[in-house]
């Protein structure tokens, strides 16, 4: 553990304790699909920390064992993760599988078979929130979400909606991956270095309390990110600036206006 990057966090976590404002930390995890001791160790650093996860479920994909795995795990929070993952993007564009390339009719027919497996699979237990694969849903997509039974839409950090709005935002802001690097787990020296970067960012020029997501993979989970993951929330548990959120909680109510983006609030 290198102790000048967690002192530097620790800092900016007290910055935010003396303006009396809180920092809700949440998790998401992508691309479930089946039980494993991956998805077992994320549900027990979930319980120990107890930190519930949103559980993003690639739906067409998803195999029946884990309706029953996931009765075990009350923490993991399943929701929707695109259909079938596959990308329909041109050669040489960043992989989608819901682009402005596809016609609504074939986007909407395939996340409405998504969303009647997952509810075939897991019931009431799903979340009505939309997360695309690879973070990418063209905005004219985006907007025709409700109509589909979504509350809410996960993307990464920047992602914005369109002038035809759609669900309520709910990006997340850090992954703990390096894709580039080889599907490896960053170094917490890297992590630690963006989340104070995103927190000072937010506390200058921001009022009131945010909400800031990590994004997760178990699948694809190093000890390296196993260990930063458990540092974080450890500290998360013990910092009184920070306090963990339920998935549950960052959906807008029904009914309500709110459409901005949970984690820049």
């Amino acid at each position: 553990m290198n102790a000048k990057h967690w002192q530097a966090l620790a800092l900016e976590l007290d910055h935010w304790s003396e303006s009396g404002r809180t920092i809700g930390l949440w998790l998401r995890d992508d691309d479930a699909v089946a039980p494993s001791p991956a998805l077992d160790r994320l549900s027990d650093l979930a319980e120990r920390f107890t930190a519930p996860v949103l559980l993003a479920v690639i739906p067409l994909l998803a195999e029946p064992a884990l309706a029953t795995a996931l009765r075990g795990m009350p923490l993991l929070r399943p929701c929707q993760h695109g259909a079938v993952h596959q990308n329909h993007a041109p050669a040489g564009s960043k992989k989608s599988e819901f682009g402005a390339e596809r016609a609504a009719a074939d986007v909407d027919s395939d996340i409405a078979r998504g969303r009647q497996r997952l509810h075939d699979l897991l019931g009431d237990t799903t979340l009505p929130i939309f997360v695309p694969p690879w973070n990418r849903v063209a905005q004219g997509h985006a907007a025709r979400l409700g109509a589909l039974g979504f509350v809410g839409l996960s993307c990464f950090r920047g992602y914005r909606l369109g002038a035809e709005g759609g669900p309520r935002l709910l990006n997340t802001h850090v992954d703990i991956m390096d894709w580039h690097g080889g599907r490896i787990g960053r170094p917490a020296p890297d992590i630690l270095g963006e989340l104070v970067a995103q927190l000072a960012e937010r506390r200058r020029g921001e009022a009131g309390d945010i909400e800031l997501g990590l994004l997760l993979h178990h699948r694809d989970h190093d000890e390296t990110a196993w260990s930063a993951l458990s540092d974080i929330l450890s500290v998360a548990a013990t910092h009184p600036a920070v306090r963990v959120v339920d998935p549950r909680h960052l959906i807008a109510l029904p009914g309500s206006a709110a459409n901005g983006d949970a984690g820049l609030r």
